[in-house]
């Protein structure tokens, strides 16, 4: 028939894949496995024209989408439905390019003010959450919480809020970003954001703010009880 010829399915490629589901080599095997000889499977291809009642009695276990256009995924899909929602026949009208549920990037927000210090918070994280922040594309963090002072202003100011991740190790650090870092300094416990430097003082760390106004601090790390790299901050803005 003249008109198989515009049909936009190709026998040849519905060979190659009907030998790559059955692991065939050869179009010897794949004959033999339809029952034909290679000759005649040899004809469908040249003619474009294949016996397809043969065919999907003999890939029944292949989804057809696939097998015949290529298009979607070689695993049959559900045929019927017998739920208290729908009942009969079914058939996937559309497959997402992302299938899988996306996480839930949510952050959760902290009262650092109810926990004294940061790494009373970071130990007992479940007893200060006050709310939380979904935001998409959010970076992966461990909690966000508000900050005071005006230590890095304009950058941050007082109110604003902060997404952090936590630090286990000092080795882990990355000079010249911005950190929360929890520290005592002669018994009184001080929570800052900085950014984190080099020290020139051997066991040591630089905190330095963006707001001139405050002077760069070495402050040891045996003094250091928290730290928590910056990953995102949001402004509040209000009208009075």
């Amino acid at each position: 028939m003249e008109k198989e010829k515009n049909l936009l399915f190709s026998v040849a490629d519905i060979v190659k894949r009907s030998k790559r589901i059955l692991s065939f080599k050869t179009d010897a095997e794949l004959a033999a496995y339809f029952g034909v000889s290679r000759s005649t499977l040899s004809n469908w291809i040249a003619r474009n024209s294949i016996d397809f009642p043969l065919l999907l009695s003999k890939m029944k276990d292949v989804d057809y989408t696939w097998l015949i256009l290529g298009k979607g995924t070689p695993g049959t899909q559900p045929k019927s439905s017998n739920s208290e929602q729908a009942a009969g026949d079914v058939g996937v009208i559309h497959n997402p390019k992302t299938p899988d549920a996306m996480k839930d990037r949510s952050v959760a927000l902290y009262d650092i003010t109810a926990a004294a210090n940061l790494r009373t918070l970071l130990a007992n994280k479940h007893q200060f959450v006050v709310g939380r922040i979904q935001i998409p594309s959010i970076p992966v963090c461990d909690g966000a919480l508000y900050i005071s002072g005006d230590s890095m202003y304009p950058i941050l100011k007082s109110g604003d809020i902060v997404g952090f991740k936590e630090m286990n190790s000092f080795s882990n650090v990355i000079y010249g970003e911005m950190y929360l870092v929890s520290f005592d300094i002669d018994g009184d416990e001080y929570l800052a954001v900085k950014y984190v430097n080099r020290s020139e003082q051997e066991g040591c760390i630089k905190l330095v703010s963006y707001n001139p106004h405050h002077e760069p601090m070495d402050v040891p790390f045996t003094s250091i009880q928290a730290m928590a790299i910056v990953k995102f901050s949001i402004r509040k803005n209000l009208m009075m």
